[in-house]
């Protein structure tokens, strides 16, 4: 697993990183969330060993990145939010370049190669120079580059940054599909909706400060006292919100888009009733379903809009 102990990082008298603590464990895909300035590229740089922290530390599986650096790097794939691709060579050579980095065998280089090419769906442009590949597939490049040594941690800073709509999508169906191999995934972002889809954990961190963190559903629940329960019906909205302002367990009655939001305290059974009681009072309801909030309404509750 990756223990992040009170990790921080200060830069004279500018505090970057506040003793930020967290745990991921195999499978975990973990949205690091932040404005930009927020501290997330100089975690992950502490994290890949790249950036001595001012203080705390991190393992993974036991070992310190902050006494064993050298011991670590093999566990770690790290893909920075811009990155160098040597010209006049072919993917394969790249690849093959970085696995000779990693001291991979030579009788094993071709497969492990060949595996990664089609993990990230580049078999087609392995012979193809790097120069001339597209943003996307540059970004498919150095994520391959990052796995050619099987790490166990994938750091990847702003991995969709600058990808056209179809490259993000496929950067994150790749992703999601890295999270199902077992592999603990951290991917930072400023862009909420790249995270929403493919990550069961997020971690929000404003002007160094780790605000929360923890399973997405989690979250949702703490921050959302009252379960949301939009309700369209086919007549006028004013008569039914007059009735549902009689419910004890209504604590608030909102219209929004010809809908009705309504802020409900009780479970899915008082819900069944509410929505009997309704229809047996003789109002026609075309639709009846709970709404939870989304990251950009997690994060928006949360934050404060201030950076480092």
């Amino acid at each position: 697993m990756l223990d992040v102990q009170n990790l921080r990082k200060e830069f004279g008298d500018l505090v970057a990183v506040k003793d930020i603590s967290f745990q991921l464990v195999p499978g975990d895909v973990f949205g690091f969330i932040g404005p930009n300035g927020a501290g997330k590229t100089t975690t992950i740089k502490m994290l890949a060993t790249l950036l001595e922290p001012t203080s705390g530390t991190a393992t993974l599986n036991g070992i310190d990145i902050v006494k064993y650096p050298e011991e670590v790097r093999p566990l770690l794939g790290y893909m920075p939010d811009f990155f160098g691709l040597y010209e006049g060579i072919t993917v394969r050579e790249y690849l093959e370049f970085f696995a000779a980095a990693y001291r991979i065998p030579k009788s094993q280089r071709e497969q492990i190669i060949d595996n990664v090419l089609m993990l990230t769906d580049l078999t087609v442009k392995k012979d193809a120079y790097v120069e001339t590949l597209s943003r996307g597939m540059q970004q498919r490049l150095c994520l391959a580059k990052s796995l050619v040594h099987d790490p166990l941690l994938l750091l990847l800073d702003e991995p969709a940054s600058g990808l056209d709509p179809r490259a993000r999508i496929e950067i994150k169906e790749l992703i999601r599909e890295l999270g199902a191999m077992g592999k603990i995934v951290l991917v930072s972002s400023h862009i909420l909706p790249e995270l929403a889809d493919f990550c069961n954990k997020i971690g929000i961190i404003e002007k160094g400060e780790l605000l929360v963190w923890g399973a997405v559903e989690e979250i949702v629940k703490q921050l959302q006292a009252n379960r949301l329960i939009a309700i369209r019906p086919l007549d006028e909205p004013e008569k039914i919100i007059q009735r549902l302002e009689r419910e004890s367990l209504v604590h608030g009655v909102d219209l929004r888009d010809g809908s009705v939001v309504v802020h409900f305290a009780g479970g899915l059974e008082e819900q069944a009733e509410l929505l009997s009681a309704l229809v047996r009072d003789g109002y026609r309801i075309a639709s009846f379903h709970e709404e939870a909030l989304d990251l950009e309404d997690v994060f928006m509750q949360i934050t404060k809009g201030e950076v480092s």
